[in-house]
Protein backbone atom coordinates (compact mmCIF):
# COMPACT_ATOMS: atom_id res chain seq x y z
CA UNK A 1 0.00 0.00 0.00
CA UNK A 2 1.23 3.52 -0.89
CA UNK A 3 -0.06 6.65 0.83
CA UNK A 4 0.85 10.13 -0.41
CA UNK A 5 -0.33 13.63 0.46
CA UNK A 6 0.30 16.59 -1.82
CA UNK A 7 -1.35 19.95 -2.37
CA UNK A 8 -0.53 23.20 -4.12
CA UNK A 9 -1.65 26.80 -4.27
CA UNK A 10 -3.39 27.87 -7.49
CA UNK A 11 -1.00 27.79 -10.47
CA UNK A 12 -3.74 29.11 -12.77
CA UNK A 13 -6.77 31.38 -12.45
CA UNK A 14 -9.24 28.87 -13.90
CA UNK A 15 -10.48 26.79 -10.94
CA UNK A 16 -11.35 23.73 -13.05
CA UNK A 17 -7.83 23.56 -14.51
CA UNK A 18 -6.43 24.15 -11.02
CA UNK A 19 -8.35 21.17 -9.69
CA UNK A 20 -7.19 18.91 -12.50
CA UNK A 21 -3.54 19.92 -12.22
CA UNK A 22 -3.51 19.58 -8.43
CA UNK A 23 -5.01 16.11 -8.63
CA UNK A 24 -2.60 14.97 -11.36
CA UNK A 25 0.28 16.33 -9.28
CA UNK A 26 -0.87 14.38 -6.21
CA UNK A 27 -1.58 11.11 -8.01
CA UNK A 28 1.81 11.20 -9.71
CA UNK A 29 3.58 10.17 -6.49
CA UNK A 30 1.85 6.79 -6.67
CA UNK A 31 2.62 6.32 -10.35
CA UNK A 32 6.29 7.20 -9.88
CA UNK A 33 6.71 4.19 -7.58
CA UNK A 34 5.11 1.83 -10.08
CA UNK A 35 1.82 1.83 -8.20
CA UNK A 36 -1.86 2.11 -9.06
CA UNK A 37 -4.06 4.73 -7.31
CA UNK A 38 -7.12 3.34 -5.57
CA UNK A 39 -8.71 6.04 -3.40
CA UNK A 40 -8.23 9.75 -2.77
CA UNK A 41 -9.30 12.28 -0.14
CA UNK A 42 -9.66 15.97 -0.92
CA UNK A 43 -7.39 18.28 1.10
CA UNK A 44 -8.83 21.81 0.86
CA UNK A 45 -7.90 25.18 2.32
CA UNK A 46 -10.22 27.92 1.12
CA UNK A 47 -11.06 31.52 2.10
CA UNK A 48 -14.83 31.05 2.15
CA UNK A 49 -15.50 34.61 3.30
CA UNK A 50 -13.45 36.18 0.49
CA UNK A 51 -14.10 33.96 -2.54
CA UNK A 52 -17.31 32.69 -4.10
CA UNK A 53 -18.02 29.08 -3.20
CA UNK A 54 -18.63 28.41 -6.89
CA UNK A 55 -14.85 28.64 -7.32
CA UNK A 56 -14.39 25.86 -4.80
CA UNK A 57 -17.04 23.79 -6.56
CA UNK A 58 -15.09 24.02 -9.85
CA UNK A 59 -11.79 23.15 -8.14
CA UNK A 60 -13.36 20.05 -6.64
CA UNK A 61 -14.97 19.14 -9.96
CA UNK A 62 -11.58 19.28 -11.65
CA UNK A 63 -10.03 17.11 -8.95
CA UNK A 64 -12.89 14.64 -9.13
CA UNK A 65 -12.74 14.29 -12.91
CA UNK A 66 -8.97 13.72 -12.89
CA UNK A 67 -9.27 11.16 -10.08
CA UNK A 68 -11.92 9.25 -12.02
CA UNK A 69 -9.73 9.42 -15.13
CA UNK A 70 -6.99 7.74 -13.08
CA UNK A 71 -9.37 4.90 -12.20
CA UNK A 72 -9.48 5.82 -8.51
CA UNK A 73 -12.38 6.70 -6.22
CA UNK A 74 -12.76 10.02 -4.40
CA UNK A 75 -14.03 8.98 -0.97
CA UNK A 76 -14.19 12.21 1.04
CA UNK A 77 -11.85 14.84 2.33
CA UNK A 78 -11.04 17.62 4.77
CA UNK A 79 -11.68 21.35 4.49
CA UNK A 80 -10.07 24.23 6.41
CA UNK A 81 -10.91 27.93 6.17
CA UNK A 82 -7.67 29.67 5.20
CA UNK A 83 -6.49 32.98 3.75
CA UNK A 84 -5.23 31.45 0.50
CA UNK A 85 -6.84 28.66 -1.55
CA UNK A 86 -4.87 25.41 -1.58
CA UNK A 87 -5.97 22.06 -2.91
CA UNK A 88 -4.64 18.57 -3.35
CA UNK A 89 -5.25 14.93 -2.58
CA UNK A 90 -4.27 12.30 -0.07
CA UNK A 91 -3.91 9.29 -2.37
CA UNK A 92 -3.83 5.60 -1.46
CA UNK A 93 -2.56 3.07 -3.96
CA UNK A 94 -1.16 -0.41 -4.30
CA UNK A 95 2.14 -1.64 -5.71
CA UNK A 96 3.69 -5.04 -6.31
CA UNK A 97 5.99 -5.47 -3.29
CA UNK A 98 8.50 -7.23 -5.54
CA UNK A 99 8.65 -4.29 -7.90
CA UNK A 100 8.58 -1.02 -5.99
CA UNK A 101 10.29 1.60 -8.14
CA UNK A 102 12.43 4.22 -6.37
CA UNK A 103 14.78 6.99 -7.48
CA UNK A 104 17.80 5.06 -6.19
CA UNK A 105 18.15 2.09 -8.55
CA UNK A 106 19.83 3.54 -11.64
CA UNK A 107 22.75 1.55 -13.01
CA UNK A 108 25.75 2.53 -15.15
CA UNK A 109 24.75 2.26 -18.78
CA UNK A 110 21.15 3.33 -18.14
CA UNK A 111 19.41 5.82 -20.37
CA UNK A 112 17.30 8.59 -18.81
CA UNK A 113 13.96 9.38 -20.42
CA UNK A 114 11.82 12.42 -19.54
CA UNK A 115 8.12 12.22 -20.37
CA UNK A 116 7.02 15.90 -20.16
CA UNK A 117 8.65 19.23 -21.06
CA UNK A 118 9.95 21.56 -18.35
CA UNK A 119 9.30 25.25 -17.74
CA UNK A 120 5.91 25.33 -16.01
CA UNK A 121 7.20 27.34 -13.04
CA UNK A 122 8.27 30.41 -14.99
CA UNK A 123 5.18 30.20 -17.21
CA UNK A 124 2.77 30.37 -14.28
CA UNK A 125 4.62 33.37 -12.89
CA UNK A 126 4.71 35.03 -16.32
CA UNK A 127 0.93 34.79 -16.58
CA UNK A 128 0.54 36.31 -13.11
CA UNK A 129 2.85 39.21 -13.98
CA UNK A 130 1.21 39.85 -17.35
CA UNK A 131 4.22 38.90 -19.48
CA UNK A 132 2.37 35.95 -21.04
CA UNK A 133 -1.32 35.97 -22.10
CA UNK A 134 -3.32 33.31 -20.28
CA UNK A 135 -4.69 32.02 -23.60
CA UNK A 136 -1.16 30.88 -24.55
CA UNK A 137 -0.91 28.87 -21.34
CA UNK A 138 -4.35 27.31 -21.70
CA UNK A 139 -3.97 26.41 -25.36
CA UNK A 140 -0.40 25.13 -25.54
CA UNK A 141 0.66 24.04 -22.06
CA UNK A 142 -2.08 23.21 -19.52
CA UNK A 143 -3.22 19.98 -21.24
CA UNK A 144 0.28 18.56 -20.86
CA UNK A 145 0.67 19.73 -17.25
CA UNK A 146 -2.72 18.25 -16.31
CA UNK A 147 -2.00 14.94 -18.06
CA UNK A 148 -1.70 11.91 -15.81
CA UNK A 149 1.61 10.06 -15.62
CA UNK A 150 -0.21 6.72 -15.55
CA UNK A 151 0.14 5.87 -19.25
CA UNK A 152 3.87 6.63 -19.13
CA UNK A 153 4.46 4.38 -16.12
CA UNK A 154 2.27 1.63 -17.58
CA UNK A 155 4.47 1.64 -20.67
CA UNK A 156 7.71 1.78 -18.64
CA UNK A 157 6.77 -1.21 -16.49
CA UNK A 158 6.85 -3.37 -19.61
CA UNK A 159 10.64 -2.88 -19.59
CA UNK A 160 13.53 -3.46 -17.19
CA UNK A 161 12.89 -0.20 -15.33
CA UNK A 162 15.60 0.45 -12.75
CA UNK A 163 14.50 3.78 -11.25
CA UNK A 164 11.99 6.57 -11.57
CA UNK A 165 11.05 9.90 -10.04
CA UNK A 166 8.56 12.53 -11.05
CA UNK A 167 10.05 15.94 -11.78
CA UNK A 168 8.49 18.56 -9.51
CA UNK A 169 9.62 21.41 -7.30
CA UNK A 170 13.39 20.78 -7.32
CA UNK A 171 13.62 21.23 -11.10
CA UNK A 172 15.26 18.84 -13.54
CA UNK A 173 18.74 19.20 -12.00
CA UNK A 174 17.43 18.74 -8.46
CA UNK A 175 15.73 15.49 -9.32
CA UNK A 176 18.72 14.27 -11.34
CA UNK A 177 20.78 14.94 -8.22
CA UNK A 178 18.47 12.65 -6.25
CA UNK A 179 19.03 9.92 -8.84
CA UNK A 180 22.81 10.42 -8.80
CA UNK A 181 23.10 10.29 -5.00
CA UNK A 182 20.58 7.51 -4.59
CA UNK A 183 22.34 5.37 -7.17
CA UNK A 184 25.91 6.37 -6.25
CA UNK A 185 26.54 7.28 -9.87
CA UNK A 186 27.13 10.20 -12.22
CA UNK A 187 24.37 11.55 -14.43
CA UNK A 188 25.20 13.01 -17.84
CA UNK A 189 22.50 15.42 -19.07
CA UNK A 190 22.36 16.23 -22.79
CA UNK A 191 21.13 19.82 -22.76
CA UNK A 192 20.07 19.98 -26.41
CA UNK A 193 17.65 17.07 -25.87
CA UNK A 194 15.72 18.62 -22.97
CA UNK A 195 12.15 19.45 -24.04
CA UNK A 196 11.01 22.95 -23.02
CA UNK A 197 7.43 24.19 -22.90
CA UNK A 198 6.65 26.88 -25.49
CA UNK A 199 7.47 30.42 -24.29
CA UNK A 200 9.33 29.25 -21.15
CA UNK A 201 12.83 30.16 -22.28
CA UNK A 202 11.56 33.47 -23.67
CA UNK A 203 10.05 34.35 -20.28
CA UNK A 204 13.41 33.92 -18.54
CA UNK A 205 14.95 36.12 -21.21
CA UNK A 206 12.31 38.74 -20.41
CA UNK A 207 13.39 38.76 -16.77
CA UNK A 208 10.75 36.45 -15.29
CA UNK A 209 11.77 33.83 -12.72
CA UNK A 210 10.36 31.87 -9.77
CA UNK A 211 10.79 31.91 -6.03
CA UNK A 212 12.42 28.48 -6.09
CA UNK A 213 15.16 28.93 -8.68
CA UNK A 214 17.71 30.41 -6.26
CA UNK A 215 17.24 27.66 -3.67
CA UNK A 216 17.30 24.92 -6.31
CA UNK A 217 20.51 26.33 -7.75
CA UNK A 218 22.15 26.48 -4.31
CA UNK A 219 21.14 22.90 -3.58
CA UNK A 220 22.56 21.52 -6.84
CA UNK A 221 25.66 23.69 -7.30
CA UNK A 222 27.28 22.45 -4.11
CA UNK A 223 26.92 18.81 -5.18
CA UNK A 224 29.45 18.35 -7.97
CA UNK A 225 27.66 20.02 -10.89
CA UNK A 226 29.75 20.51 -14.02
CA UNK A 227 28.39 22.39 -17.05
CA UNK A 228 30.51 21.62 -20.10
CA UNK A 229 28.31 23.35 -22.67
CA UNK A 230 27.99 27.11 -23.15
CA UNK A 231 24.60 28.29 -21.84
CA UNK A 232 23.22 31.78 -21.43
CA UNK A 233 21.61 32.82 -18.15
CA UNK A 234 18.07 31.96 -19.30
CA UNK A 235 19.11 28.47 -20.42
CA UNK A 236 20.75 27.86 -17.05
CA UNK A 237 17.71 29.08 -15.15
CA UNK A 238 15.53 26.59 -17.01
CA UNK A 239 17.50 23.80 -15.38
CA UNK A 240 16.36 24.99 -11.93
CA UNK A 241 12.75 25.77 -12.88
CA UNK A 242 10.31 24.13 -10.41
CA UNK A 243 7.67 21.97 -12.05
CA UNK A 244 4.04 21.48 -11.12
CA UNK A 245 2.70 18.07 -12.20
CA UNK A 246 5.90 17.38 -14.11
CA UNK A 247 6.73 14.28 -16.09
CA UNK A 248 8.45 11.06 -15.09
CA UNK A 249 12.22 10.61 -15.25
CA UNK A 250 12.73 6.96 -16.19
CA UNK A 251 16.00 5.02 -15.90
CA UNK A 252 16.45 1.77 -17.83
CA UNK A 253 19.12 0.00 -19.88
CA UNK A 254 20.16 2.03 -22.89
CA UNK A 255 19.52 -1.00 -25.10
CA UNK A 256 15.80 -0.75 -24.28
CA UNK A 257 15.43 3.03 -24.51
CA UNK A 258 14.44 3.34 -28.16
CA UNK A 259 11.77 0.68 -27.84
CA UNK A 260 10.34 2.30 -24.73
CA UNK A 261 10.25 5.68 -26.49
CA UNK A 262 8.27 4.12 -29.33
CA UNK A 263 5.79 2.57 -26.89
CA UNK A 264 5.46 5.90 -25.05
CA UNK A 265 4.79 7.79 -28.27
CA UNK A 266 2.24 5.16 -29.34
CA UNK A 267 0.56 5.57 -25.93
CA UNK A 268 0.12 9.31 -26.45
CA UNK A 269 3.14 10.43 -24.42
CA UNK A 270 4.41 12.41 -27.39
CA UNK A 271 6.93 14.59 -25.53
CA UNK A 272 8.96 11.67 -24.16
CA UNK A 273 12.64 11.93 -25.08
CA UNK A 274 16.01 10.54 -23.98
CA UNK A 275 17.81 13.32 -22.13
CA UNK A 276 20.85 11.61 -20.67
CA UNK A 277 22.59 8.57 -19.27
CA UNK A 278 24.05 7.16 -16.07
CA UNK A 279 27.77 6.38 -15.70
CA UNK A 280 29.94 4.77 -13.02
CA UNK A 281 31.99 7.92 -12.41
CA UNK A 282 32.02 9.83 -9.11
CA UNK A 283 28.61 11.06 -7.92
CA UNK A 284 27.48 14.25 -9.60
CA UNK A 285 25.88 15.79 -12.69
CA UNK A 286 27.53 16.77 -15.95
CA UNK A 287 25.61 18.91 -18.46
CA UNK A 288 26.93 18.47 -21.99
Amino acid sequence: MINTVDFITPPVDDPYWFGQISAANSISDVYSMGGKPLTALNVVMFPSKQLDMGILREILRGGHDKTVEAGACLVGGHTVDDEEPKYGLCVNGIVNPNRIITNAGSQPGDALILTKPIGSGVLFNAVRSGKLPYVELERDILPSIAALNGPAMEAALQFNLHACTDVTGFGILGHLLEVAHGSNAKVVLNHQNIPFYPHALAMYRKGESTGSNKANRAMVDRHHLEIQVVLDNAEEEMLYDPQTSGGLLLSLPNSEADELLQVLHDSGVSSAVKIGEVTSDAVGIVVV
